[in-house]
């Protein structure tokens, strides 16, 4: 396929085309690659979910005679494409057909899907952006999207695919790669965190990222992740962790929801986060064990799916506490204090260490 083009100047490493093609032409060289995850968890695509009403939308709008749509759809080539300068800034693009769809759309899928069930020939602008490789063509689209109003988790779980990124997304961006390993590989939370490849999960991604950020920048991982096969110390520590809280109390977590138990709601995830600090960096606990041990002195003191918290002279009912910053403040307060406290006990109960060898002490 050929197109009379026009090259516009903007970067020496990369080219930008516009050009005018037919709808059903588009949809024969870009492909629309959603997002989502193989058996193994490897992600793969960009491109979120159909949005079917908004879809709906554009097409009632197409399907009248006067219809227009001056806004261009953005399609990225990594290879299979030429371009032939012709001069004055026209050039002439050849798109090679011969295998499989070249192009990936980067921008305007829900457009171009209402066209695709259009009855008529329509045709768009065309906006290609030719990429040097697949990494480049991911950062692109992260780049041109993240100024419209597409959901943070997508863009958050696309980052650990995308080089380059602010020292701001850099981080989010290894607390995103931390919490998808969470939920795909063989872990206590696995399946149980709410991604766009993993509608199905309760936990809210971002709670589960926020207390990693954390961690990461004051806390036990913020070591743990320097040493050797640091990622995937944090995994097992979270891991651990949350499968002891599992054990110390399976009715709050096993069959429940964020508006049935408070243990899975960003509020209690977010204080249980906290609680993990305390025993992994007081404590020095790392194993399931080590951590269910540390929650004993929690386990009566919780009202996750029923009746009344007592925290620090307030009054809540079960389902009373928000996921807003003063009841996580709250909760985490109530929470830590109690296992702080536990741990000191415990500390003063602890025989004395033996003596120094004579020849250490000269």
């Amino acid at each position: 396929m050929t197109y009379l083009a026009v090259c516009a100047q903007q970067s020496s490493e990369h080219k930008v085309l516009s050009f005018a093609a037919k709808a059903a032409d588009v949809l024969r060289f870009a492909a629309i690659d959603r997002i989502g995850r193989d058996a193994q968890g490897e992600l793969s695509g960009f491109q979120r979910p159909q949005v079917a009403a908004h879809i709906r939308e554009i097409r009632d709008y197409l399907e009248k005679p006067d219809a227009v749509l001056p806004n261009p759809i953005v399609v990225a080539f990594t290879d299979r494409v030429s371009v032939e300068d012709l001069g004055n800034g026209a050039v002439q693009l050849a798109i090679d057909m011969s295998s499989s769809v070249p192009g990936l759309v980067v921008d305007g899928q829900q457009r171009l899907s209402a066209l695709a069930d259009l009855d008529r020939d329509f045709q768009v602008f065309v906006s290609a952006l030719i990429c040097r490789d697949e990494a480049e063509l991911r950062r692109q689209f992260v780049l041109i999207n993240n100024t419209k109003p597409l959901p943070k988790s997508l863009i958050y779980e696309l980052l650990p695919t995308v080089g380059d990124l602010p020292p701001r997304l850099s981080r989010r961006s290894v607390a995103s790669d931390l919490t998808a390993r969470l939920n795909f590989e063989n872990t206590a939370l696995k399946g149980y965190i709410k991604q766009h490849t993993c509608p199905e999960g309760i936990i809210a991604d971002t709670v589960m990222q926020k207390i990693i950020m954390e961690s990461l920048s004051n806390g036990v991982m913020r070591e743990l992740i320097r040493g050797a096969k640091g990622e995937e110390r944090c995994v097992r520590l979270m891991s651990n962790f949350f499968d002891a809280v599992k054990k110390v109390w399976p009715e709050a977590w096993h069959g429940q929801k964020p508006n049935t138990s408070r243990l899975l709601h960003g509020a209690g995830i977010q204080a249980m986060g906290d609680v993990m600090e305390v025993l992994a960096e007081r404590g020095e606990a790392r194993t399931v064990e080590d951590f269910r041990t540390g929650m004993e002195c929690l386990k009566d003191k919780t009202a996750w799916t029923a009746g009344e918290w007592h925290m620090d002279g307030e009054v809540r009912r079960w389902n009373g506490l928000q996921n807003v910053n003063r009841d996580v403040a709250l909760l985490k307060h109530y929470l830590v204090g109690i296992v702080k406290a536990d741990l000191r006990k415990k500390a003063k109960r602890a025989p004395a260490p033996l003596l120094e060898p004579t020849a250490d002490r000269s």
